[in-house]
């Protein structure tokens, strides 16, 4: 896994955890636990991309990485 898949991850997790917080506000509990789920796996599957960014990167490798990772969620 790549710091591209870890923001697209946590990009994701923030959108799930949104429609949730939206859901619960209009009482559709269903729908709100549904997208919470989906957040939490979003958030797991990125702190796995993490943890392995981590053991695989150099703090250098790492920084240039995130900065592409971010800039290309950023233009899409």
């Amino acid at each position: 896994m790549s710091l591209d898949e870890a923001a697209r991850q946590l990009k994701m997790a923030v959108h799930d955890a949104q429609v949730a917080f939206d859901c619960v506000g209009l009482g559709d509990l269903d729908r709100a636990q549904e997208h919470a789920v989906t957040a939490r796996a979003a958030v797991n599957a990125a702190e796995a991309a993490l943890a392995r960014a981590q053991q695989d990167m150099t703090p250098e490798e790492a920084q240039a990485a995130g900065e592409r990772a971010v800039t290309a969620l950023e233009d899409a």
